[in-house]
């Protein structure tokens, strides 16, 4: 577990649990202040602590003392009706300058803006260089690329298919380059109109068109000292690249609407999916800013391409959905098999949704190749077969089903190049009857039982087993001892 970076002090049980789930969600790494932990800057990474309900004066300044953060380096978040606040606010307070006020209830985007005060704290002069998740050739040819990247000013141009990561490798870049501390700001230049995109990257000024009821920072201005990273650049309109063009190369704008030159130390990291050589060709995509942008092109591999990473890149989600409050999910060997056959158009995002999907489908348990939605599931016949065992079963069939089944299995059961686990695939089969039998019984485990031709008790020791008592009915007699759920 990572050390913890946000110190929530917080009398208010349910105002510290918002608290502390938005802070994971963020990504942060929060604690709970408990009198019994360790609270040294020995054992943490004080990035930020939040103040709410606390009365005694004493005690909060001794547990900001404790965190042995010099007072620029730490950012502190206070309740608005903290005790604490008018003090900490006033003149003389050392903290005054890096405080925060938080109204409640409390708002995602509040939150978010204000921990982008938070200063990034290293314990060393060289931090360790972050890396994209994988241990592929692949990943270590673009984890290597990061590294040599970083330290440098060059402009950027990732490329790749939707879903690979390309912000990620942004991110990566702009948190191992000498502007860490400075803000990472990013737009998505496809999603944004093109009449309105220049006031986005720009600005504009009060009354500059209609709507401009005030004045307005761009994505420029608020990068300052950073890095812009200007997602689906390949969408940007004509006229608007020749603006970004002009910036690129004089290193000025003006805000719409102003005649006031502004300059700007930006880094700039641009990314498509788009093939930009083919547009420039075709007159879609301006040359000269193609080559302004692609100073140091880096492709992104599809999903496809790192398939061994799958399981460490499936560990890396579920750990993101623990600190979000989800639980995680397990996949059996022959699930993982059926997931690399698939063709994963949607990458690494794809494989994402596909876990939390899962996550929230079978908490804890372990996924098998019969629970994956049917896309993912590969070349299966076998359950389909028993599912015509099952239904033959159901319609008195079951004397004459064995050999016509016999007959589909020899047709259509084949051996994958790879090999198979067999015990893995032996009981995929036999949890998808088992699926089937209780959907077919509406989930009465006793009608189920005489459907499989077994004991209900050995059926209940199955169920048990693969983790499958939320599919029996809850006034099953299964269910009143305790071993089947709604």
């Amino acid at each position: 577990m990572p050390n913890s970076n946000v110190l929530i002090i917080e009398s208010n049980g349910t105002r510290a649990d918002i608290i502390t789930s938005a802070m994971q969600f963020m990504g942060f790494f929060p604690q709970r202040w408990d009198a019994s932990l360790p609270t040294d800057s020995m054992t943490h990474d004080w990035r930020a602590v939040y103040i709410g309900g606390i009365e005694d004066e004493t005690l909060c300044d001794q547990l900001l003392a404790s965190l042995e953060v010099p007072v620029e380096q730490l950012l502190v978040l206070v309740g608005s009706d903290s005790p604490q606040l008018e003090r900490l606010t006033k003149g003389g307070s050392s903290h005054a300058a890096q405080i925060e006020v938080l109204d409640f209830p409390l708002r995602y985007e509040r939150l978010a803006e204000a921990m982008r005060r938070a200063p990034t704290l290293r314990t060393q002069s060289n931090p360790a260089p972050l890396r994209l998740v994988g241990n592929s050739t692949a990943m270590g040819r673009v984890n290597a690329l990061i590294r040599q990247v970083s330290p440098f000013d060059s402009s950027v141009l990732v490329l790749g298919e939707s879903g690979t990561g390309k912000e990620m490798v942004a991110r990566a870049i702009h948190d191992c380059s000498p502007r860490r501390d400075k803000p990472f700001v990013a737009i998505n230049c496809g999603a944004i109109p093109a009449e309105l995109l220049e006031s986005e990257l720009f600005g504009h000024e009060k009354g500059a068109f209609t709507g401009a009821i005030s004045t307005r920072k761009g994505r420029f201005e608020m990068a300052e000292g950073g890095t812009l990273f200007l997602d689906e650049i390949g969408d940007m309109s004509l006229p608007m690249q020749v603006k970004l063009l002009r910036v690129l190369q004089e290193r000025m704008y003006e805000r719409v609407g102003s005649n006031r030159t502004q300059r700007c130390d930006v880094r700039i990291i641009a990314a498509t999916h788009r093939n930009l050589e083919v547009a420039t060709a075709e007159g879609r995509f301006r040359e000269d800013l193609y080559y302004r942008l692609s100073v140091f092109p880096l492709e992104m591999p599809s999903l496809r391409e790192h398939l061994d990473d799958m399981p460490e890149l499936i560990t890396e989600f579920n750990q993101r959905l623990q600190r979000r409050g989800l639980n995680s999910v397990r996949f059996s060997g022959s699930a993982m098999q059926s997931l690399r056959q698939h063709n994963w158009p949607g990458n690494v995002r794809e494989l994402s949704n596909l876990v939390e999907r899962l996550a929230i489908l079978y908490p804890n348990s372990e996924v098998r190749a019969s629970d994956l939605p049917e896309k993912y599931r590969g070349t299966q016949p076998i359950e389909e077969t028993g599912g015509s065992v099952v239904r033959a079963m159901l319609d008195g069939q079951s004397k004459t089903a064995p050999a016509h089944n016999r007959h589909l299995m020899d047709a259509e059961v084949l051996l994958p190049e790879g090999g198979v686990d067999l015990k893995d695939h032996l009981a995929d089969i036999e949890v998808g009857l088992i699926r089937q039998a209780l959907d077919i019984t509406d989930g009465v485990v006793a009608h189920a039982a005489k459907l499989l031709h077994m004991q209900r008790t050995t059926l209940v020791e199955k169920l048990r087993k693969y983790g499958l008592q939320s599919a029996c009915r809850s006034n099953d007699p299964a269910a009143e001892s305790g071993t089947a759920v709604a």
